[in-house]
């Protein structure tokens, strides 16, 4: 595989200042290159300015600022670009300029540098014809702002290689992008959907669907697209903020796909004289009928494009939907969408923009409603690979999960040419605890049973991990937290790349690990360092972790990646452990000092200092008390992970937890009831 350290970021404008100030971020050395260093510097002005800000929010500290800026090399010289490893064009939308460039690039760069696209219009295969090794040629299309949103479709073209995808798939991850991949069809996937969105807001416009004054209509279709959508923003204010122009081309290089396509009278007056869209800051009443029509146009345009687009392949419906999550921060995407509306309201609304528009419907909007995979399996070599897919929700685990982990496991341990089984998440989580929402729904509902079953289940795969024959080996390649660290636990190794971070923070929320964490916490790294995690909810990061014993060692990318690749060695060879606390002080602090003196008044600063004793007794002090004692009796008694089901009716009835779990990140003060 290919192995990217040197990047180049062709086009300076925003687009490409943003991709060249994330790659620095994560590290990379960067080549920014544009036809004059004017252009060049005015790029680096506005990367200057995005880290200022995030400095201002606290993102960034000045010297990480200064380090950022330290990889970043300006130039208008294309030869400079010869040491780079990838080279990503971010110029203009102009088919024969970027055809020239590629051409150009390939007398440049060595023969194995890939060469990517961020076009989000033109053909990837196409623009390879341009390129000499059209294997090394691949389209990968950032979302704005691309230093921020973590989206990026990959698109190969005819001829791109499976090591080139393998290599832009890495290169994703490390860079914090979350990728999905897509076939070689106009607008790609989320831009397909997207575009054609923006057009119908628009052509409701024309057709004076919510009033002839343009500018009161604006707001009512943005506020209707607010509600129905759950979004923060309509597709006026959103085409407002991105360009009108940008919309206008967009849309234009879609209209070769048929009439739904078709460009409205209306955005393209607006590109024309390129100014913003007036939207009223209020407007009177807003009949159920206007609004219903709102909803099924708009409802109905997304439902028609993502028919065709699941009917030609372009992605998965489960990429789909998460194109739709974490590009343009849908609460809900199209998928999800779909399914909550049902197979008969989807069959009505695509019906009605097909006669609307007189074109034939998508053939498999049925797609929509196949479970969606979150668990994926792959074999490499003796190895099985079990994935979630999951990053738009931190890979949280819900009924569908745990079912999805159940079913792969148990083929992957069944499997007699597997030896290996590894597990690891995507995006910024391995898993990042068990779904919120799933627990606050069943509180309201008063459905309790239905929490204990769901835990139940969760154990009852853990204990099936937890007693494998097969090697297992848990891969955290990000935040770990509650049940995900409770899933890592179960496994034979734990490893964890450096920015991994793990913690229980169950009882912050009212709660306490219930999928096994107090009682293998302690089998890992003892009594009282399961305390200490439990009653504080302290994140350690990858290095901490490994020294109190936690885990087994961090581990490079590229040892993640070869594992992944089936090269799993017999054991890893753990660093030498540097303590960088006295954790073995901290272990019997809170192995010896029990609960009810950690909360009173009385001053404890066995074997640590007073101020550390401070700390620590200050962060229990913040937890709910009575997930604290039933975590305490859990260790305490060591019953077995089963133990911890008895006390769930209890803690999820309780004030505490309903509180804690509706304010998740929110600062509150417990009642202990």
């Amino acid at each position: 595989m290919k192995t990217i350290k040197t990047v180049g970021v062709i086009g300076a404008g925003t687009m490409g200042a943003a991709i060249a100030q994330k790659f620095a971020q994560e590290g990379f050395t960067v080549i920014l290159n544009d036809r004059t260093m004017m252009f060049v510097e005015r790029g680096m002005t506005t990367l200057r300015n995005s880290l200022a800000e995030g400095v201002v929010r606290k993102v960034f500290t000045e010297a990480s600022v200064q380090a950022i800026l330290g990889r970043i090399q300006g130039t208008d010289n294309p030869a400079d670009l010869a040491a780079c490893d990838l080279v990503v064009e971010a110029i203009f939308e102009d088919l024969e300029a970027k055809k020239a460039l590629f051409a150009q690039l390939s007398s440049v760069l060595s023969e194995d540098a890939i060469i990517a696209t961020n076009t989000s219009s033109f053909s990837v295969s196409v623009l390879a014809q341009s390129v000499t090794h059209r294997e090394r040629f691949c389209g990968v299309h950032y979302f704005y702002h691309a230093a921020k949103n973590r989206l990026v479709e990959i698109i190969p073209g005819e001829h791109t290689s499976v090591e080139t995808v393998r290599a832009l798939q890495r290169f994703a991850f490390e860079t914090g992008k979350d990728a999905i991949m897509c076939t070689d069809r106009p607008g790609f996937a989320v831009n397909r959907f997207f575009v054609p969105w923006l057009n119908e807001a628009a052509q409701l416009l024309d057709e004076e669907i919510a009033g002839v004054n343009r500018v009161e209509a604006a707001a009512v279709i943005d506020s209707v697209c607010r509600s129905v959508f759950q979004i923060g923003m309509g597709p006026f204010a959103l085409m407002n903020a991105t360009g009108v122009p940008i919309a206008y081309h967009s849309e234009r290089t879609l209209e070769s796909l048929g009439p739904v396509y078709t460009v409205s009278k209306a955005l393209k007056d607006q590109a024309m004289k390129s100014v913003p869209w007036e939207i009223a800051e209020s407007f009177g009443e807003v009949s159920a009928e206007v609004e219903g029509i709102i909803r099924d146009r708009m409802f109905g345009i997304v439902f028609f494009v993502c028919g065709e687009l699941l009917s030609e392949n372009v992605c998965s419906p489960v990429e789909l939907n998460r194109g739709a999550r974490i590009g343009l921060a849908w609460r809900k995407g199209p998928i999800e969408l779909m399914q909550s509306v049902g197979v008969q309201e989807v069959e009505r609304l695509v019906g009605a923009m097909s006669s609307r528009y007189e074109c034939e419907a998508p053939k498999e909007t049925h797609r929509a409603f196949e479970p969606m995979e979150y668990v994926s399996l792959h074999r490499a070599g003796s190895a099985v690979i079990i994935r979630f897919e999951r990053p738009e929700d931190l890979n949280a685990l819900n009924e569908d999960v745990i079912a999805q982990l159940a079913d792969r496991f148990d083929v992957a341990d069944n499997d007699p040419a597997c030896d290996t089984i590894l597990i690891t998440g995507c995006g910024k989580a391995f898993v990042a605890g068990a779904d919120i929402g799933f627990f606050l729904k069943h509180i309201r509902k008063g459905s309790i049973e239905r929490i204990v079953e769901f835990t139940e289940l969760g154990q009852q795969v853990f204990d099936r991990i937890d007693n494998s024959k097969k090697r297992v080996i848990a891969l955290l390649n990000g935040l770990t937290l509650g049940g995900g660290l409770e899933l890592a636990l179960c496994c034979d190794e734990i490893y964890a790349l450096p920015g991994a971070q793990l913690a229980f923070p169950e009882t912050g929320i009212g709660i306490y690990p219930g999928l096994g964490g107090t009682q293998r916490s302690v089998r890992r790294a003892g009594k009282g360092m399961a305390k200490y995690l439990i009653f504080t909810g302290d994140m350690l990061r990858a290095a901490e972790a490994a020294q109190i014993g936690l885990i087994d060692g961090v581990i490079s990318s590229e040892q993640y990646f070869a594992m992944l690749s089936g090269n799993v060695v017999a054991r890893l060879a753990s660093e030498a452990v540097v303590e960088t606390r006295p954790w073995s002080a901290i272990n019997k602090f809170f192995e010896e000092i029990p609960l009810d003196k950690l909360l009173g008044d009385e001053p404890v600063a066995d074997g640590i200092s007073t101020e550390e004793s401070d700390r620590f007794r200050k962060r229990v002090r913040q937890k709910a008390p009575l997930a604290l004692q039933t975590a305490e009796r859990l260790v305490d008694e060591a019953r077995g992970c089963a133990s911890e089901l008895e006390f769930l009716p209890n803690i999820f009835r309780t004030n505490d937890a309903l509180l804690g779990l509706s304010s998740v990140g929110k600062k509150v003060t417990f009642s202990g009831n």
